[in-house]
Order: C-alpha cells, then structure tokens, then sequence
C-alpha cells in the first residue's frame, strides 16, 4: 500500500509524542467545528506532556489542522505563554508593568533573581523554577502581584514573595491568595488544554478589592436591566433615534432650500387646497 506525502508527515511529525497524547489530541480538535480553533488548546497540552513546544509538536498540530508549521510556529511564538524552552516545575511570574513597579513589582522581581540565582526567562539548576517578568497579570487592584503557575499571589513584598518560592522548592503545599493549591506548571498547562482537574472549587475565587462594586450595587440597590427588558427598551430607543433622524433630515431639506422656493411651495400648497392650481402648477385667478 504506498503511503502518501501528508500521512508520512502525521505519521513522522508524532513519532515522539505517546499515543496517548495524539489521541488526546485528535479529541481537543473534534472540540470545534473548524478544526483550526484546537490549535490554542493542543500547544497547551503538548507543554503538559514535553514541558515546551517542540519542533515535533508544531509539525504534529500542523498535520493534524491542515496547518503549515509555519502558521503553527507563529502562534507558537507570538503568545507568550507557549515557551521553546524548557520551564521548570514552577512558573513564576512577576508583574513589572507601570502600577505593580510602582507599587514593588520591580523590588520583588530583583529579589528573587538574587534569591534564586537566575535571570529572567531563566530556570534555576535543579529545574525547579522558572523566572520571568510578566507586563500585566490582569489584577491590578491587588498590586503588586505575583503568579505561580498563572495562579494569583496578591499584595506582594520582597520577602514575602521569597518566602513562597522556599516553599515550593521545599514541595511544601502553597496555596494562592485567590485560587487553588498550586500545582506544577504541567499539571497546569493540562488543565489550559481543557481537562480539569480536582482543584476547581479550592479556594476563593474573589477578594475583598474585586468584590468592592458589587458591594456598592447592593447597598444603594442597583440592579442590571433585565435582558429581555433591556432589548425592549433599546428597541425603543433606537425606533424613537430612527424618527427623529427622519424628523431632522427633513427640517434640514427645507432649510436648506431657497427662499423663493419656499414661498412658490406654501402658495402652491393654498392654491391647490382652493381649486384654483392649473394641471401645469402655476395658479390662476378666481373667476377665469
């Protein structure tokens, strides 16, 4: 049976990868009607099996979603998420942008490079933890964050954050101020591919600074508008836009002519409610 060029390259592009991933694999992309969707998801699970995107993964995907790898590689590089380098056990991530540096992001970030050893996007010898400065976390009202396996640490200092790295290194249990115990940075790239795990309901979801307007809405009794309420009355408010639009063009139309013509109009108008416009529109005297 000859076998052709594209099931040679599926065949070639998984020859590192368990069967169990490919199937696995097969099943993120049967997800979505246009197969091409999966391709998020599928780098995630390949990070959880080879602790990066390799070569082999990006020729595999791209077999799989009729993808060049080129295509699959430019995602690839262009997230921030999907690394080409191997990530240690823990991914920590230091928010340095302009509200946590000035809060003590840039402090707790030259800290821990001290502390561990390593500079950014670097992993320390033991393979233990990874390094890097991240723009934003996405939680500003909490600076300055820091994140563990892209779970939340909030309201960091130097020694504080110095003192959950120690932990983790220990392979003490740490949990994250809003969120889960912390789990390695695989079994947390697994769950990004869209199997979860137990650890779904640990933890508060929310804190004190997120929950703020919500308090506020209760105490003075705001309410969101009701969804089909809500359509209604932007029907009606479009419909009520719609009519005065029409109301104003026609208010500009007849600014916007003449003078005389307004006059020979309104006389015309009188004249025809008097029988006395001839077939042409000119006017005739009373009597002729």
């Amino acid at each position: 049976m000859e076998t052709t060029a594209a099931s040679r390259q599926q065949v070639d592009a998984g020859r590192e990868l368990p069967a169990a991933t490919l199937a696995e694999l097969h099943e993120i992309a049967a997800r979505y009607p246009d197969r091409r969707s999966a391709l998020l998801p599928m780098l995630h699970l390949l990070q959880s099996v080879q602790g990066r995107v390799t070569a082999e993964g990006i020729e595999t995907c791209a077999a799989m979603l009729d993808l060049s790898a080129a295509e699959v590689s430019g995602v690839a590089t262009f997230y921030t998420m999907y690394k080409r380098r191997p990530v240690g056990d823990y991914h920590v991530g230091v928010c340095t942008n302009t509200l946590c540096a000035v809060m003590g992001g840039d402090l707790i970030f030259e800290r821990l490079k001290g502390h561990l050893g390593v500079g950014n996007d670097e992993t320390t010898d033991d393979g233990k933890v990874t390094l890097e400065h991240i723009e934003c976390n996405a939680a500003c009202d909490y600076a300055p964050v820091m994140m563990v396996n892209w779970e939340f640490f909030d309201n960091q200092t130097p020694e504080s954050a110095a003192a959950v790295v120690d932990d983790l290194v220990a392979g003490n249990e740490v949990r994250a101020t809003r969120g889960a115990r912390v789990c390695t940075w695989r079994e947390a790239e697994r769950v990004l591919a869209g199997f979860p795990d137990d650890r779904a309901d640990e933890g508060p979801s929310a804190g004190p600074a997120s929950l703020a307007g919500l308090q506020l809405a209760r105490e003075r009794g705001w309410r969101a508008p009701q969804p089909d309420r809500g359509a209604a009355d932007g029907d009606a408010v479009a419909a009520d836009q719609a009519s005065k639009g029409v109301r104003e063009e026609s208010d500009v139309a007849v600014d916007a002519s003449p003078a005389g013509t307004r006059h020979q109009d309104k006389k015309r108008s009188r004249d025809a409610a008097a029988g006395t416009e001839t077939s042409n529109g000119s006017s005739k005297e009373a009597g002729t």
